[in-house]
């Protein structure tokens, strides 16, 4: 990567680590088959928060939903028989989850309770849901990962409208992640994690996709996972192989990135705060929520309408 310009570092601070009776210190079923038979005492995702200022993350291993105040106390809102990713609130007192597992999923936040919403596509089930946004006319796209990879490129991008009617946009990619949309809604950015990239997906008027291309190139062990985008167009990348964010500008340029102490997991992010200044990024191996306040707010993140 050559850079006409060294981009500037910011340390990721701690916001709050998850109380040790909510941490689970025995080996699970999701744990044998992605941490290498690893005890992985939780694993966070998912974070997003509703209009109190909460933040709600997902942790994978226990089928757990849990919710941090402004204050940084955790809660367990839910836990069910599944394997939570990624979260999208579809009004102010429902999640919609990415489920591994299950596939789509609702959850009531005032009572815990866990429905499906989409589970299977055509009576198939999905290789492994894992992340997902709305558009501002309510079109969900997520992603649907498995365990696919540069060996099985078979990883799948989907659109929901409205209406009901889904749409496979993309089936060949390599480990399909987290997703995010440029402000004019034009573009999707798709973080294709065992490719270390991230593709750029142009979404046409007519509904299809064509020309899409790689945007962005990283590196290391694990490659990018959860995006964001702010005000100024930059697109945030959460790469948990390195412990760092990148933000890019439109060159894919990295002009700012945010760094976690060594060791750290930084799967996903999301914007908070009064103005969305404060970047959160979800710490998954260790259990802990990082933040850092940046110049740019974030995009605000639209929920679903009804057809």
């Amino acid at each position: 990567m050559f850079l006409l310009q060294a981009p500037e570092v910011r340390e990721l601070e701690l916001f709050t680590s998850m109380p040790e009776p909510l941490r689970r210190r025995q080996r699970s079923a999701w744990a044998d088959a992605n941490r290498g038979g690893a005890v992985a005492d939780s694993f966070l995702e998912g974070p997003v928060f509703d209009d109190a200022g909460n933040l709600y993350v997902t942790d994978i291993p226990w089928g757990r939903i849990l919710r941090i105040d402004p204050q940084g106390a955790w809660t367990l809102v839910a836990e069910y028989d599944g394997e939570p990713n990624g979260m999208k609130f579809l009004d102010a007192g429902t999640l919609l989850i990415s489920d591994y597992k299950n596939g789509l999923m609702r959850l009531d936040v005032a009572t815990g309770r866990v429905t499906p919403f989409l589970e299977r596509r055509n009576s198939e089930r999905f290789k492994g849901v894992n992340d997902l946004v709305f558009d501002s006319a309510g079109n969900l796209y997520f992603t649907d990962q498995g365990q696919s990879g540069l060996h099985d490129p078979s990883g799948r991008l989907y659109r929901l409208r409205p209406n009901g009617q889904l749409d496979l946009l993309l089936a060949n990619v390599p480990s399909p992640n987290g997703v995010a949309l440029s402000p004019d809604e034009r573009v999707l950015y798709l973080a294709v994690t065992r490719g270390n990239c991230v593709w750029r997906v142009p979404l046409l008027p007519d509904g299809s996709v064509a020309k899409v291309g790689q945007f962005f190139t990283s590196y290391g062990p694990s490659g990018p996972d959860g995006l964001a985008v702010d005000a100024e167009g930059r697109l945030l990348v959460a790469n948990p192989g390195l412990g760092y964010v990148w933000v890019l500008n439109h060159r894919a340029e990295p002009v700012l990135v945010l760094r976690g102490a060594p060791g750290s997991s930084t799967t996903n992010l999301v914007f908070g705060g009064a103005d969305r200044r404060v970047c959160y990024v979800t710490d998954s191996t260790h259990g802990r929520i990082l933040r850092a306040t940046l110049d740019v707010p974030g995009l605000p993140l639209h929920r679903s309408r009804p057809a």
